[in-house]
């Protein structure tokens, strides 16, 4: 009786704790049509101070969060639309959104939170409404189509994370309702559970056979890519040849496969952003293959790095557009002022389904000067190439200074064996 008892409050307590995450629907409208629609649950992990020590809670979006219709906005164009959801007193969550025409993203992700609410924040040593930001979001989506992932996904924002599940929204929307096209995210294509696509059946997702190694396509042709500012000045230069490893479900041969496929420069356009301390570069070939560089600068150490690689393909024999996307990476790592190279070929790993394979490639992402590349800071690759001929050089000039040295002895020793008459 005691056991029954137990596993009844424990029932309780679990759908006490389920039904503290609900999902909540979430629109911005112009007029009378929807530009963004979300449907979504989300939590926060947030950390904060107390007198004597840090405290972490957890925190669900509630059923009763609203839009904030004087922060929200309707954008065309290439000014972003703004979805802003306010909950409980002084907390909020703002996800911006931007389009090229072929895809929409989710291009910055902020929660605001007030740490004078006693009901979340006991004991919190400020009473502040503390902002935090992530510029490297990852959540894109072909335009015309709804973004899903059902799959848990977190996002970090400074000292909070922020976790989405059992999401869909689409934004920039032609109708007042979700588009019943699906673009499904990396971690749903990998699972059995997710439900599937509009126009996939859910046994052509779950099928697990091996991927047979993909046929070299040959080394990709470097391209020359670019972004402006609005006084025709250059702020992000990169010179590269790019190559995608991506695993994906084939439609025509019911397996998954592994494909090897080269960017090629004439038919690749550029676009993005440059920001103080972010910067980003889309490259879009013929509206089937999107990539996004984001890369992160570090004011305190003056460091660059590449933080973020998204990647969606709209490739006709997949069941779903492949999107993939890391917005956690630590590549390309240089001095501000300075050019990144490494002419060897690199393999940058993104998700266990998709890395990028870069060739004589060279990037600055921030002060760019005189339209060109500043000093380089070369890869270790690239360093240990060039260790390797000096390594020879100096072995070949020590063996002819010993051969040298040698000679010269017996040359001595041979004379010290004559005497004068």
């Amino acid at each position: 009786m005691k056991l029954s008892h137990a596993l009844a409050a424990l029932i309780i307590a679990w759908f006490a704790v389920l039904g503290c995450i609900q999902a909540v629907t979430l629109e911005v409208n112009d007029g009378n049509s929807t530009c963004i629609k979300a449907e979504l649950s989300a939590s926060f992990s947030i950390t904060y101070n107390t007198s004597n020590s840090t405290r972490t809670v957890q925190v669900p979006l509630p059923d009763s969060t609203t839009v904030d219709t004087g922060s929200s906005s309707c954008s065309t164009g290439d000014r972003s639309s703004w979805l802003v959801a306010v909950f409980g007193p002084g907390h909020a969550l703002r996800l911006s959104f931007s389009t090229n025409g072929s895809l929409y993203s989710v291009t910055n992700l902020t929660l605001q939170y007030n740490l004078s609410d006693t009901s979340i924040f006991p004991e919190a040593k400020s009473s502040d409404v503390v902002t935090v930001v992530s510029d490297s979001v990852g959540i894109w989506a072909t335009s015309n189509t709804t973004y899903r992932c059902v799959s848990p996904t977190t996002f970090g924002l400074g000292g909070a994370t922020v976790t989405f599940s059992d999401m869909r929204l689409e934004a920039y929307m032609p109708g007042n309702d979700l588009s019943p096209t699906e673009s499904v995210c990396m971690a749903d294509q990998g699972s059995t559970t997710a439900p599937p696509t509009t126009a996939t059946p859910t046994t052509a997702r779950t099928t697990t056979t091996a991927a047979p190694a993909p046929t070299p396509p040959g080394t990709p042709e470097r391209g020359t890519y670019s972004l402006i500012k609005n006084n025709n000045t250059v702020c992000l230069l990169a010179q590269m040849g790019l190559q995608l490893n991506v695993s994906y479900f084939s439609l025509s041969q019911n397996k998954t496969i592994q494909e090897l496929v080269n960017l090629t420069p004439n038919l690749t356009s550029a676009s993005g952003s440059c920001e103080a301390s972010s910067a980003s570069l889309v490259l879009t070939q013929e509206q089937t293959i999107t990539l996004n560089f984001t890369f992160t600068l570090n004011s305190t150490s003056n460091k660059y790095h590449l933080s973020g690689i998204t990647l969606l393909a709209n490739w006709s024999d997949a069941t779903a557009p492949v999107t993939a996307s890391n917005t956690s990476l630590d590549y390309l790592r240089s001095t501000l002022g300075r050019s990144y190279m490494c002419n060897a070929e690199q393999t940058l790993a993104v998700v266990p389904a998709f890395s990028l394979n870069t060739f004589r490639l060279q990037v600055q992402p921030f002060e760019v000067t005189t339209n060109q590349f500043a000093t380089a800071e070369e890869c270790r690759m690239d360093q240990d190439q060039m260790l390797i001929p000096i390594i020879v050089g100096a072995a070949l000039a020590g063996l002819v200074l010993i051969v040298l040295i040698a000679y010269l002895i017996g040359r001595k020793r041979s004379h010290a064996g004559y005497q004068t008459i």
